[in-house]
């Protein structure tokens, strides 16, 4: 079994995000946390978690990058009922069943970014389309024989978006008109 951590590969999580996750924590995408916000008034680095942001379950932070890691079916346990927790504490859920559902669905949606070999990094990007909200997600390989160095000075990119689309996480920071 497969699942995802943050990862930061510098510390420019600190300065894109108001709350950045903290490194190896379980991440999920966390679309839903943007559920109840007016998406064009998003700005800053509210509009940054939006546009390519993981959730990190613990601190409810954001992690440009994920990464598929091995778990255990108790790691994925333990992981829905924090979810489930946070739901209902920091995002309003009525009650823990109602929350332990959603959490399944996150983590198992999450689960299916995993088909990738370990190690793999995972970027998102979000968007807004036709009033919904769209992510792409692509996958970024060590070269053999390397480990984990400078951001983006060691990737090889598998690209998992819609047909056309283009991410420039340099430009995932940028206000609209710039």
């Amino acid at each position: 079994m497969k699942l995802l951590r943050t990862i930061a590969l510098d510390p420019s999580e600190t300065f894109v995000f108001d709350v950045p996750a903290e490194p190896g924590e379980w991440a999920v995408p966390g679309a839903f946390r943007f559920l109840d916000r007016d998406l064009a008034q998003l700005d800053g680095k509210d509009r940054s978690a939006f546009r390519g942001g993981f959730l990190g379950v613990q601190s409810w932070g954001w992690s440009t990058l994920a990464q598929i890691v091995p778990a255990t079916a108790d790691d994925r346990r333990a992981l829905v009922e924090l979810l489930a927790k946070r739901l209902v504490e920091r995002f309003g859920a009525p009650d823990l069943a109602t929350a332990h559902v959603a959490a399944e669905e996150e983590v198992a949606f999450a689960q299916s970014l995993c088909a990738h070999p370990i190690s793999t990094l995972i970027a998102v990007h979000r968007s807004v389309r036709d009033g919904e909200v769209r992510e792409s997600f692509r996958s970024l390989r060590l070269r053999e024989g390397q480990g984990h160095g400078k951001a983006f000075s060691f990737m090889e990119v598998e690209d998992d978006a819609e047909p056309g689309g283009d991410l420039d996480l340099a430009d995932m920071t940028k206000e609209p008109g710039r």
